[in-house]
């Protein structure tokens, strides 16, 4: 894992959860808000190059990444799933498509698609009206 996201980097703030959850949800702040600054970071420069060209929501104009973790009601498990989701962001904008090569096809290959559109056509000219 190239493009590994310091813990350090990301700010963490607790805030209240939404949803059901009776008093609890009114009165501890389980749910996490992890922001990441993808420009004062320390990943490679191609991989913040990638994360700030990315068209996603949790995308600030000032290259802030929010995510809002509130699966668990505990906090540390939402910190950890925030890290989680949040390097898997990371990731995916760290790994670098193939080039596709394009590739002629082969004459059989080309021989079969024409016989194909031969036989299709000739059931069509089939379908005229029946004359006597």
């Amino acid at each position: 894992m190239p493009a590994a996201i310091d813990p350090l980097e990301v700010e963490f703030t607790a805030i209240r959860a939404q949803g059901p959850g009776g008093q609890n949800v009114n009165k501890v702040s389980n749910a996490i808000h992890a922001r990441f600054d993808v420009a004062a970071s320390s990943l490679p420069a191609y991989v913040k190059e990638r994360l700030l060209a990315m068209r996603d929501t949790r995308l600030t104009q000032d290259g802030v990444i929010v995510l809002k973790a509130q699966q668990s009601r505990s906090l540390e498990k939402n910190k950890e799933d925030a890290l989680r989701r949040l390097q898997e962001l990371v990731d995916k904008a760290a790994e670098i498509a193939t080039v596709r090569r394009a590739t002629r096809p082969t004459r059989a290959s080309q021989r079969r698609r024409l016989d194909a559109k031969t036989r299709s056509g000739s059931i069509k000219a089939l379908r005229g009206k029946v004359t006597d």
